[in-house]
């Protein structure tokens, strides 16, 4: 089959590999969508240490089309999205049974950019932040595939001011449109919030935007940190001054969730999945790359030049490379 190769000098390339088999509780997906996402920066970056050559990709919309041990037989023809651990950019992947979920009737493309994404936004808002009615929230990346969604499960969960952070005055008004009641670019943050305090604030920025947010923090507010996008800095952080006002400090970790409570993750994504399938939130795919055109497509998510999320087409893997729309 035909999959893309992450090489040892950074740079992708389609070549023939084997065909994966699944083992006990996988599944084998066709696949026609895959997502593309912040892991694959930092895959390709060297902050995830993977063995070169490397078939990368984490999420993929398609057809289940074989089963291993444990798995039943029933679910081959299945309509999924699958979350994985690699080898998503490929004709085929192999991903665990449990999270592999049946889609119904939702398109495949938008199964695609449901991804990792959309789960995520649903735990840092319900699970790790709990934001509650009347409460204010402050997103960071605001205009990301996880801010676009993280503003409308907010907004679900009953909070009744939403502040967003972005990098340009386009993204700014970019995000504006998922329900934000007010979104700033970083460099006015935090001088442009004046005095004001968050219950929740959503953080995958890190280092000097980690420390204003713990002083931006309201007496008993949750920070939830879940990347690092602006560097690795370390933050130092003060239990006892925290425990003062009441306030916390919590990480999400999806990757890790996938690997030692794969079932919680599963049962948030369903949550989320119906969510999305009602029309109670919604997904912006905002650009669509081809097989040859990935190198480009995560570059530009490196460079913050993609709003909402980017998928890559690989339906039709020899038709040439795919129309950005």
């Amino acid at each position: 089959m035909k999959a893309i190769i992450l090489d040892i000098d950074d740079t992708y390339r389609v070549d023939e590999v084997g065909e994966p088999v699944p083992g006990p509780g996988e599944v084998a997906v066709r696949v026609a969508f895959a997502g593309i996402q912040w892991g694959d920066t930092m895959v390709r970056d060297g902050h995830f240490a993977v063995p070169r050559p490397f078939v990368p990709g984490f999420e993929a919309s398609g057809h289940i089309s074989a089963v291993g041990a444990g798995v039943p037989r029933s679910r081959v023809g299945e309509r999924v999205v699958a979350l994985t651990t690699a080898g998503a950019y490929a004709e085929t992947v192999v991903a665990p049974a449990a999270l592999a979920l049946p889609i119904g009737d939702l398109p495949l493309r938008t199964a695609a950019g449901f991804g990792w994404g959309t789960p995520t936004a649903h735990d840092l808002v319900n699970d790790a932040a709990r934001v509650r009615p009347g409460e204010s929230v402050l997103i960071h990346a605001a205009a990301g595939g996880v801010g676009t969604l993280a503003v409308q499960f907010a907004g679900l969960a009953g909070a009744a001011r939403i502040v967003g952070v972005v990098g340009s005055a386009a993204r700014a008004e970019y995000a504006a449109r998922f329900g934000y009641h007010r979104v700033l670019l970083r460099e006015e943050f935090p001088d442009g919030l004046g005095e004001e305090r968050f219950d929740v604030i959503l953080d995958p920025v890190g280092g000097r935007t980690r420390r204003h947010n713990l002083r931006r923090l309201a007496p008993h507010g949750r920070l939830v940190v879940f990347g690092n996008i602006g560097g690795y800095e370390p933050v130092e952080v003060d239990a006892n001054g925290l425990l003062m006002d009441g306030k916390s400090l919590v990480t999400h970790n999806g990757d890790l969730l996938a690997r030692t409570h794969p079932e919680r993750l599963a049962a948030t994504a369903r949550r989320a999945l119906d969510l999305l399938a009602r029309g109670e939130v919604r997904l912006d795919i905002t650009a669509e790359y081809g097989p040859d055109e990935l190198g480009t497509a995560v570059q530009r998510l490196l460079d913050g030049r993609t709003n909402g999320k980017s998928i890559l087409r690989v339906e039709g893997w020899g038709d040439g490379a795919a129309a950005q729309r």
